[in-house]
C-alpha cells in the first residue's frame, strides 16, 4: 500500500506536469481528423486520472483532449494496457490463460514457456541493457533481489522481526544470476532459464517499458499533448494544448522536507526517471535499507540519494537510473556523457546536486 504522504507527493509533481494516454486503435479516422481539427483550432482541455492498481505504485495520466468522453474512452483504454502489461511482467503471481514471468521462473531448468511478444521484447531489452551497463542491471538477478524483497516485507510487516540477507547466502544466490542462462527463441516465441535455481526480475525496466509502449500507441493514434507517470517515471509527448512545454519536478528524495521538490525542468517527447533511496526501504539496527541492490556489492549503495535520468525512451531510462545509481559519481558521468540525448542529475548525501553537461534546470 502507498502511504498517504508519498501519494500527496506524487500528486504535487503531477499538477506540474500533464496526462493522457490511449493503448490500440481507439479512434475511427473520422475522430481522427476530429482531433486534428481541434488541435490546430487550439480547443482542447485539459483532463486527468489517476490509477492505483498497476506496478504498485500510482499512475497519473494528464492532457489535453476535444471532451470528457473522449478522453474517458482513451483512459479506460490505458487502464486495460496497464494491467495486462503489470500481469505479464508480474514475478510474484498467477493469472488465468496467461504465460507471465512467474511461469517462467516457475519452470526454469524444466522447460521453455511460450510467451506474448511483449515479453519476449523486454527480456531481450533487459539483455541489452545488460552489455550496454556492464552488468549494473541484470534480470537474471531474481534469486538475489528475492533475498532482500524477502527481508524488506518481513521488516516491514514486523519491525521486532527485521534483518538484512546473510552475506554468504547472497554470495551462493549470485551464482545464480549468469545473463547467458537466459535463453530466448523467438521463432518459437518462447523463454528458458537453463539454471534451475534462476530467477528472473524484471522490476529495473518494466514499467518504464510498459509505459513506452502504451505512449508509442498514443502517438500513434495522433495524440501529442500528454503525459504519462508512475511512480519516477514520466514520459511526456508533444507540448501542452496551449503549446506551451511541459514543466516536471524532480521529487525531493527527503520525504520529510518542507520542499516537495528540488529541481524542475521543460521536458517534451521525452522521458525523466528517477531512481533514490526513499522509495522502498526498510530498517534495521537504526540504518536503513533500500531497494536498488549493487550486482558487485549485492548490497544496497549510499552514495547518492537519487539518480534522474533524462532520454528519449521510458524503458532505457528506466534502466540507466539504476545502473547509474550503482555508479561511482565519475564513472556514472562518464557513461551518460557518452550516450547520445541523455542526461542525468544525481542528488548526494549532502542534498547537493551535480548534474551532467546538458541537464538544464528552469532556475539555470
Amino acid at each position: 500500500m502507498i502511504s498517504k504522504k508519498i501519494l500527496t507527493l506524487l500528486l504535487v509533481i503531477m499538477t506540474a506536469t500533464t496526462l493522457l494516454s490511449g493503448c490500440g486503435n481507439f479512434h475511427t479516422e473520422k475522430e481522427k481528423d476530429d482531433l486534428k481539427e481541434a488541435q490546430d483550432n487550439n480547443k482542447l482541455e485539459r483532463f486527468s486520472d489517476n490509477y492505483f492498481d498497476a506496478f504498485d505504485t500510482v499512475t497519473s495520466l494528464i492532457g489535453y483532449s476535444d471532451s470528457q468522453e473522449t478522453f474517458d474512452e482513451m483512459s479506460d483504454e490505458i487502464h486495460k494496457e496497464l494491467i495486462k502489461y503489470h500481469r505479464l511482467f508480474d514475478i510474484y503471481n498467477a493469472y488465468d490463460n496467461i504465460n507471465n514471468a512467474k511461469t517462467i521462473n516457475d519452470n526454469a531448468g524444466r522447460e521453455p514457456i511460450e510467451v506474448s511478444a511483449e515479453l519476449i521484447e523486454l527480456i531481450e531489452l533487459g539483455k541489452d541493457i545488460y552489455g550496454k551497463t556492464d552488468g549494473k542491471v541484470n534480470i537474471a538477478m531474481g534469486s538475489v533481489l528475492n533475498l532482500w524483497h524477502n527481508a524488506r516485507e518481513t521488516s516491514i510487516r514486523d519491525p521486532e522481526k527485521a534483518y538484512i540477507p546473510d552475506i554468504e547466502d547472497l554470495k551462493k544466490a549470485a551464482m545464480h544470476c549468469n545473463i547467458d542462462d537466459v535463453i530466448v527463441d523467438k521463432e518459437a516465441s518462447t523463454v528458458f532459464l537453463s539454471d534451475s535455481e534462476m530467477t528472473l526480475d524484471l522490476g529495473a525496466i518494466a514499467k518504464g517499458f510498459a509505459i513506452e509502449c502504451i505512449a508509442k500507441k498514443l502517438e500513434g493514434e495522433g495524440e501529442t499533448h500528454f503525459v504519462i507517470s508512475a511512480g519516477g517515471n514520466v514520459r511526456t509527448s508533444g507540448k501542452k494544448g496551449d503549446g506551451t512545454d511541459w514543466v516536471i519536478a524532480v521529487q525531493n528524495p527527503e520525504i520529510d522536507s518542507d520542499d516537495s521538490y528540488v529541481d524542475t525542468i521543460d521536458l517534451a517527447d521525452s522521458s525523466m526517471v528517477t531512481s533514490g533511496v526513499y522509495r522502498r526501504f526498510f530498517e534495521y539496527q537504526g540504518k536503513q535499507y533500500h531497494h536498488i541492490i549493487n550486482p558487485d556489492t549485492l548490497m544496497p549503495e549510499n552514495n547518492f540519494l537519487s539518480v534522474s535520468i533524462i532520454t528519449k525512451d521510458s524503458g532505457w531510462a528506466d534502466a540507466y537510473s539504476t545502473a547509474v545509481f550503482n555508479m561511482t559519481i565519475e564513472k556514472g558521468m562518464e557513461f551518460i556523457e557518452s550516450m547520445p540525448d541523455t542526461e542525468a542529475m544525481w542528488i548526494l548525501p549532502d542534498r547537493s546536486k551535480v548534474k551532467s553537461s546538458g541537464w538544464i534546470s528552469r532556475e539555470d
